[in-house]
């Protein structure tokens, strides 16, 4: 993402505003820029909202230009309030409630029928600048709010573009603006930035044109993943989260072999420079922030307001044996991925982008198994249920949130 006001045009481009624009590659304090925090307070003015009120969530970030705006978008704690905005506008219990699926870091990992929003923003962040409040926020508590999910379906519909036979499409939900955007002033990786720290030669800046390249593409990747209809069904819920997840892989792997080769034309001067421009970033949006939650918070024990409601399912659906023995297999299937994820979070930090990108790589893997294992028992669970049973057990996740 290119936050000084351009776009990728070529390494001529780039020392022309490395000569003009950045003085030092320390000069430029903070990817949300100084007004961030105007930005920051006018992007989530939705926070006092009704419950359902998804419209009026999306009208006023739109009307802050926060979803538009590729400084704001680049500060993780600002996405994650206006996650928060969005997450809490379509729920019917409200904001002044809070939300049982909230991220440590603040954020929420299921916007309406969107699982990771932003995804692009979060795998840049983290690779790039080391910023990890985002990427490593995600995991188990993810999955169980995919099969208990807070919302029913009149919560969902204001998500979605209301279209109406020979009418013009009305105001409605701009899910599609958190699934992420292609276009180079939002979705391309900060390569004047980059120029600036690093003073390529003119091999070295091919290279980064081809990385910069390459992140469009994967922006693309992960935007083609965004949820098209409402999902009423937990086996349906955890397919989207699959395929969302599928395509990050995607974006990573799009991603990772420009990277290594820009990095390794570098010697280890310019490597220095660019790995302490990470770490001016990463200092000026925890600043910026105002404090900084627990980057590690993908080992978090798992709140009591996400542990199985075993009773509530059996007093419900009143399973037989056969049934019961398949709810077993699921919550174990359920608590294998807990434990995998858990153990598979970030256990150090990785100095350079290459590796940070890696690193992302491989939980993405690990996170992709985790549901899928979980989808195969759910599945299985969910086919010996009758039509009574499985409406009352989607009903048990808006109920719980009541």
């Amino acid at each position: 993402m290119h936050f000084g006001g351009g776009h990728h045009g070529g390494f001529a481009r780039s020392h022309a505003i490395r000569r003009s624009g950045f003085a030092g590659h320390r000069s430029f304090a903070t990817r949300g820029g100084a007004n961030f925090g105007q930005m920051r307070n006018a992007a989530i003015r939705s926070g006092n909202l009704h419950a359902g009120n998804v419209h009026n969530a999306f009208n006023s970030l739109s009307r802050s230009g926060a979803l538009r705006n590729g400084r704001l978008l680049s500060n993780p704690a600002a996405r994650a309030q206006m996650a928060a905005a969005a997450a809490l506008g379509g729920w019917h219990g409200g904001a002044a409630a809070g939300g049982w699926w909230q991220h440590a870091g603040g954020g929420y990992g299921w916007v309406g029928p969107l699982f990771w929003p932003f995804a692009y923003n979060d795998i840049y962040d983290y690779a790039i600048w080391g910023d990890d409040i985002g990427f490593w926020g995600y995991g188990y508590p993810d999955i169980y709010a995919g099969i208990f999910a807070p919302y029913g379906y009149d919560d969902l519909r204001g998500y979605f573009v209301e279209r109406r036979p020979g009418r013009r499409s009305r105001g409605g939900g701009r899910i599609e603006q958190m699934c992420g955007n292609d276009s180079r002033s939002l979705a391309g990786l900060p390569i004047d930035q980059i120029a600036a720290a690093v003073q390529p030669t003119a091999a070295q800046g091919a290279a980064l044109d081809e990385l910069g390249n390459a992140s469009i593409a994967a922006a693309q990747s992960i935007r083609a993943a965004c949820p098209a209809q409402v999902m009423l069904t937990a086996p349906s819920r955890l397919a989207a989260m699959q395929q969302r997840i599928e395509a990050m892989i995607a974006a990573a792997a799009t991603v990772q072999p420009p990277l290594d080769k820009f990095y390794g034309l570098l010697d280890d001067e310019q490597k220095a420079r660019l790995n302490a421009l990470a770490e001016d970033q990463r200092k000026a949006s925890a600043a910026s922030a105002g404090s900084a939650p627990s980057a590690d918070n993908c080992s978090v024990a798992q709140p009591a307001a996400q542990q199985w409601p075993t009773g509530e399912i059996d007093a419900r659906l009143h399973l037989n044996d056969t049934q019961r023995a398949a709810l077993q297999v699921l919550q174990n299937a359920s608590a294998d991925a807990a434990q995998r994820l858990q153990a598979a979070c970030k256990a150090s930090d990785a100095m350079t982008p290459p590796a940070r990108l890696a690193a992302i790589a491989k939980r993405l893997d690990t996170m992709l198994q985790a549901v899928k294992d979980v989808r195969a028992a759910l599945e299985a669970f969910y086919a010996t249920l009758d039509d009574e049973q499985k409406a009352q057990f989607e009903a048990i996740g808006p109920r719980r949130s009541a």
